[in-house]
């Protein structure tokens, strides 16, 4: 059976076809699945290396909005990155706090799911662009955010793409590039990282956040919170896709990228909060900056 994004992606195909030979769809239908599509924006690209669709399965079935459900430590990690992330978007001004400095700073996430985090960094004053491969996941981040007053005058900017492709369409276009919790779930991670760099404006911050591949991380996130506790769905995570803080570096370097700084951080799942750590060995947050040569 065809997914819900294959059909869109042939539809999108076909609406295409029909204006490069001159047609115009006239029926209502026809401009009724145009105005869809036209507003969601999904990719119709083959360009997809870094998409795994199982992946896409697994995150599709969670209950991203419960604040009680798998995704809880996503919602309680909001409280760590957002602000750190708003700090960076900053940069070097004088008051942080002040939603002025964002006026003329792009930022996009990659990854986005359902938006828990976009919607995170709207209320905190941020210009977000936020994207996702899953058609089922951007509709309800689209949903969640048209329902919430906080961000009514600052929504996300939802797209449904790649990006492989956004970065094609969008090169030095963005200040601050974000990913969380997303690079130990893609096919090419060398290639996730070169794309994000690329939609990235020399001198703009890049900041991944993400499990390491060490003993502690496979022991607190796939055992204690996958078979033990089963906060999260079994199977969620493949430990051979973490990635060491050195590791990402290393990607990082080839791409005109110099880190910047490594924070450590964990996460009490009694407690239901993440705090920050003197050590890397679990999670960590990376900050990088494109250099200009």
């Amino acid at each position: 059976m065809l997914s819900f994004r294959k059909v869109t992606c042939l539809l999108q195909k076909e609406l295409g076809q029909l204006r490069s030979m001159g047609c115009s769809p006239a029926s209502s239908s026809h401009r009724v699945l145009m105005t869809f599509l036209s507003k969601t924006n999904y990719s119709t690209s083959n360009n997809r290396a870094t998409v795994d669709d199982k992946e896409l399965e697994r995150f599709n079935k969670l209950d991203w909005w419960n604040p009680n459900g798998a995704c809880r430590g996503l919602h309680s990690f909001n409280e760590l990155r957002v602000p750190f992330v708003r700090d960076v978007v900053a940069g070097d001004s004088m008051d942080k706090h002040s939603l002025d400095v964002f006026t003329d700073k792009k930022v996009l996430e990659v990854g986005c799911g359902a938006g828990i985090f976009a919607e995170g960094l709207a209320k905190a004053g941020v210009n977000i662009t936020a994207i996702d491969p899953s058609p089922e996941l951007i509709d309800i981040a689209q949903n969640h955010s048209d329902s919430n007053p906080d961000i009514a005058n600052n929504k996300p900017k939802y797209y449904c793409t790649t990006i492989e492709d956004h970065s094609l369409q969008h090169p030095n276009h963005y200040d601050v590039v974000v990913s969380s919790e997303v690079i130990e779930h893609v096919l090419d991670q060398e290639l996730f990282v070169k794309s994000c760099v690329n939609a990235l404006k020399p001198g703009g911050r890049i900041v991944k956040m993400a499990p390491s591949k060490t003993l502690l991380a496979k022991l607190h996130l796939i055992i204690l919170l996958e078979d033990i506790l089963k906060i999260l769905p079994k199977g969620l995570h493949e430990y051979d896709k973490f990635i060491t803080p050195k590791e990402l570096t290393a990607i990082l370097e080839r791409y005109n990228c110099k880190v910047e700084q490594v924070r450590g951080r964990m996460y009490n799942p009694w407690s239901n909060k993440w705090k920050w750590i003197n050590y890397s060995m679990a999670y960590y947050v990376l900050q990088a900056v494109k250099l200009n040569k």
